[in-house]
């Protein structure tokens, strides 16, 4: 695949995963099977294969390879993809760990930043937020609310939240479906971003960022963000969820709305990149940027979505 002509815009990819390959016990596999049972989960994976598979042809991506690298090979892997692709800056989310990703982070520190991604609900979860941003050096926290067992508003996460807004960081929080085939729920509250209006609103000096646009719950995000400007969108992914609702909607239709509302302030871009060969996802960077043309944005507003924001909140 030839290069993308970028005209000079830098990129800042705010949304990857760092392609560990020492998850464990905690790896989503696992987790299924110790929730459902060994068969339970096998069916919920299969279903979940058949809808990545139609996504990899859809979108020409080989499959995750095989092959077992340490952490060091894949980040140096990585830092030459990104290089060769003319990627400035990538934002891990999740890494295996927050002490692994911590040391993923150090090896390219001008290339990479890292989210902490503990479970929130385990015990002394503030306190290893503070341990990951002031000692390990990330850089926010990701949470995946759909896949949590209570609702995210619940009054017993806001000494988690207290910590947040004290260590000044932003949060990834994701809502909506979750993977090929939607994936299963913890608790339905979660699904929708809307659980989060009451913490949003008391805790206002937090960045939260929504990532994929939604994942199905676009029209709910759009209502959080009106009540609360501090909750922001990114883009990340395929999005291919878009599909899945009762009307037409395209990557065009969703930038237009954004613009239109929470404007390209709160905008920004991400690809949830993470398995090799394929690396940085050039395909989602070169039909977010094609579509933010087509609806005749600036420069101005298009720098801000693909770095500047993403600069502002990873303080790079």
């Amino acid at each position: 695949m030839h290069n993308l002509n970028l005209f000079g815009l830098n990129i800042i990819d705010f949304h990857s995963h760092f392609p560990t390959q020492r998850w464990g016990r905690g790896s989503w596999r696992q987790r299924l099977v110790d929730r459902y049972g060994e068969r339970k989960a096998e069916i919920i994976l299969e279903n979940s294969r058949r809808y990545r598979d139609d996504w990899r042809h859809m979108w020409g991506f080989e499959t995750p390879e095989e092959r077992t690298h340490s952490d060091e090979e894949q980040a140096d892997r990585w830092v030459k993809d990104l290089e060769s692709k003319g990627i400035s800056h990538v934002n891990f989310v999740t890494g295996g760990g927050n002490d692994n990703l911590a040391e993923i982070v150090k090896l390219h520190k001008i290339k990479f930043s890292g989210f902490a991604h503990h479970d929130p609900w385990m015990e002394g979860a503030p306190e290893e937020l503070d341990r990951a941003v002031n000692d390990l050096g990330l850089s926010g926290y990701k949470m995946i609310a759909s896949s949590q067992d209570l609702p995210v508003d619940d009054r017993r996460l806001y000494p988690l939240w207290e910590k947040v807004e004290e260590l000044e960081i932003p949060v990834v929080i994701h809502f909506g479906v979750l993977g090929g085939g939607g994936g299963p729920a913890r608790d339905l509250r979660n699904m929708n971003p809307l659980t989060l209006w009451e913490v949003a609103s008391d805790f206002p000096t937090i960045p939260f960022v929504v990532p994929h646009f939604g994942a199905c719950y676009i029209r709910e995000l759009l209502q959080l963000c009106w009540s609360c400007p501090n909750v922001m969108i990114d883009t990340s992914g395929s999005n291919q969820w878009m599909k899945w609702m009762p009307y037409q909607l395209n990557l065009e239709d969703l930038f237009r709305k954004v613009m239109e509302t929470v404007g390209p302030e709160r905008v920004l871009f991400g690809t949830d990149s993470s398995y090799f060969p394929r690396g940085f996802s050039k395909p989602y960077l070169r039909e977010q940027l094609k579509a933010c043309y087509g609806i005749g944005m600036n420069r101005e507003d298009i720098e801000k979505i693909f770095h500047r924001n993403a600069e502002k909140l990873l303080k790079l």
